[in-house]
């Protein structure tokens, strides 16, 4: 070897920053560096077992694997990293980076293994700390869920970050509430929502998950809410403050050395808190860790406003929902009805049961496109107009013409909106089926706008589709006329409405497990609505409405012929005062029922057709109900005190609780309810 070689050979051993290491074939120390030896002298390494000249700096193990690994194979290794702890500063974990050569003579006969390594800590915990970063921006915030998110956080930082860790959110905030404003107040709750500890760190949690409590004062804690900075503390049993809190100090003393408290803040406002703990041979917190909750903090502190937000949207839109649909099915003497709605707010479904006059029962059910509590109001600005239609004793086919005119109205504006607004590029439209079912005559009548009709179950077994001609959508551009269709639906039947539709595919006599269902007489309505549901899996966004019909009592309602002659209203009262003592009707409603038949009758002689007809029933009001084929219609008109007639519907409405007028296929009928003591 030449002198030259000789004289880099030593400035390597003794001026290069490597640690440097000769092994023989044997894995012997033949020769070490002089500035990497940590206060023991070269002397002393010459000679050693490799693993023992490294105890106490990197792990023996795996540099003893590395090593004798390429001595058997002379496959070097290049940059290999391993972590160790120095004897004079074992509490910090040190990262060295390793390289290893198999060494052979001019022959080619091994002489041993040349291994070489320095000191990467800095390097390896900062691309681990960009790691930490990466994973959270990559793996939180995945869902619209405030808590989800917290345990996402919690699951992300242990154990790579830390041992323990600990997330609280302000109670109000997972309710969809504004987050107060910093520094928070104190008597403002933190939910516990979030608790991981890795495995070598398993400690008490102090306080449960979902337990809901303020932060006592003054802790590191407190302060990270108060000034919205970071704390970074050693813990030990002396702390003062941990009197403070001493359910908390049970985390501490269980093996607990280093804290980093960091707030969830956005724009001013506090949304939680972060507590991490490292335990055992961890290294504690440093600044640098510090910066890496800070931006794990403000992602996280982003999605759950996002959630909170979403939550907000979605709890104003559920209780717009359940102010504006009815809670409970109405009572109706011959028609038994329940319904179910399955809903995350994206939709504008309704459902709705409308009493009628006659004893007569609406059933509607429809849907508004679009989601969110844009549709949801949308459907609140519809179905009050349904009901009002109703009310007036239009039959289907023209209510749903009415209800059209309002839904293109209201398609109209939205066309008319600024093309900013979102709603602008959504087209409102509506699916709707309206149908009355009549208990005295057995039949229903039905008219659709963009929405199949209903499934319908007889008594028999049978189930079945009906042929009901489907009418355009609402809001459409479609100029066609709406129809009706009149099916008898003896006692006992089941129609079920959905939307969205039930499907129904087969033969009419067989519909597998939905037939079962419905087919099912006995059961109570409520179960047969459940069962309806287990079968029809619908989406997140559905309503079901189940409607049985049940025979109307034959003795509480009665028809009359009348003769086209000034006699009938004598004849009309007689025989409706008869009726009312039958039926124990109390004196002063009879005597108001005896003038409304008058007036009625009077009415339809002077300016109807014959044949006339007069009918009574007691349901849950008393209606008194005249027949004619005459298409006129009598107007309520207020007499002068000169004149001598005109005041007959002026007392009719002083003594009826309504009254109305309702067109036939072949004449009109005036009805009043009364109510009934």
């Amino acid at each position: 070897m030449s002198e030259a070689e000789v004289a880099m050979l030593d400035a390597l051993f003794t001026q290069s920053p490597l640690g440097l290491r000769l092994l023989d074939a044997d894995l012997r120390v033949v020769r070490v560096d002089a500035l990497t030896k940590h206060g023991v002298a070269g002397e002393d390494l010459v000679g050693r077992p490799f693993p023992d000249s490294v105890r106490g700096h990197a792990d023996p193990e795996e540099l003893a694997r590395i090593v004798r690994s390429v001595l058997d194979s002379g496959v070097p290794v290049l940059g290999h990293v391993v972590w160790g702890r120095l004897p004079a500063d074992p509490g910090r974990k040190r990262a060295y980076e390793a390289f290893a050569f198999r060494l052979h003579d001019p022959r080619g006969q091994v002489l041993g293994v040349a291994l070489m390594g320095f000191e990467v800590t800095d390097r390896e915990k900062a691309g681990a700390r960009v790691g930490v970063v990466g994973a959270v921006r990559e793996r939180v915030g995945r869902t619209l869920d405030a808590m989800v998110t917290c345990r996402e956080l919690a699951d992300t930082l242990v154990p790579g970050f830390a041992d323990i860790a600990v997330v609280e959110v302000v109670d109000s905030i997972v309710r969809g509430d504004a987050p107060p404003l910093a520094p928070l107040p104190a008597h403002v709750p933190l939910r516990r929502v979030a608790f991981r500890g890795s495995a070598d760190g398993d400690l008490p949690q102090a306080y449960p998950l979902g337990g809901v409590r303020s932060v006592p004062a003054p802790t590191p804690y407190s302060q990270a809410l108060s000034d919205l900075r970071p704390r970074v503390v050693t813990l030990h049993p002396g702390l003062p403050w941990l009197e403070t809190d001493p359910t908390r100090a049970a985390i501490h003393a269980s093996g607990a050395h280093s804290l980093l408290a960091a707030p969830l803040t956005l724009q001013g406002t506090v949304l939680g808190l972060v507590s991490l703990y490292r335990t055992g041979k961890s290294d504690p917190y440093d600044e640098a860790d510090v910066e890496v909750v800070l931006a794990a903090a403000d992602h996280t502190a982003l999605c759950i406003e996002n959630a909170r937000r979403y939550t907000r949207e979605h709890s104003v839109a559920a209780a717009l929902q359940r102010g504006l649909l009815p809670s409970r099915p109405a009572s109706h003497t011959a028609l038994e009805t329940a319904f179910m709605r399955a809903t995350d707010d994206r939709g504008g479904g309704w459902y709705d049961t409308i009493s009628l006059s006659s004893a007569r029962t609406a059933l509607v059910v429809g849907k508004v496109s679009g989601e969110g509590i844009n549709a949801t109001a949308t459907m609140a600005q519809l179905r009050p107009v349904i009901r009002s239609l109703a009310a007036s004793g239009l039959e289907p086919d023209e209510l749903l013409a009415r209800l059209n005119d309002t839904a293109t109205l209201l398609a109209e504006e939205r066309a008319c909106l600024p093309l900013s607004d979102p709603l602008y590029r959504e087209v409102l439209t509506a699916g709707c089926v309206y149908a009355v079912y009549d208990p005295l005559t057995e039949t229903c009548t039905f008219a659709t706008a963009g929405h199949p009709g209903p499934v319908i179950a007889y008594p028999d077994g049978t189930v079945v589709l009906p042929d009901i001609p489907t009418g355009p959508p609402l809001g459409g551009a479609e100029d066609i006329p709406f129809t009706t269709s009149a099916i008898k639906i003896p006692e006992g039947s089941v129609l079920a409405f959905s939307s969205p539709p039930i499907p129904v595919t087969g033969a009419s006599d067989d519909y597998g497990p939905l037939q079962r269902a419905l087919a099912q007489r006995e059961r109570p309505i409520h179960d047969l609505c459940d069962e309806v549901r287990y079968t029809y899996q619908a989406g997140s966004d559905s309503v079901l409405l189940l409607a049985r019909t049940r025979p109307f009592p034959a003795d509480r309602f009665a028809i009359w012929p009348l003769d086209d002659d000034p006699t009938a209203p004598a004849t009309a009262r007689r025989l409706a005062r008869a009726q009312l003592r039958a039926w124990n009707i109390d004196e002063d409603a009879a005597y108001n029922t005896g003038l409304i038949v008058s007036e009625l009758v009077t009415n339809a002689v002077r300016y109807g057709s014959p044949p006339l007809e007069m009918r009574l029933i007691n349901d849950r009001t008393l209606t008194c109900e005249v027949r004619d084929t005459s298409p006129a219609t009598p107007h309520l008109r207020h007499a002068r005190t000169i004149d001598e007639g005109g005041r007959g519907l002026f007392i009719i409405a002083q003594l009826a609780q309504v009254w109305g007028t309702r067109y036939t296929a072949d004449g009109k009928i005036i009805w009043t309810e009364q109510t009934l003591r």
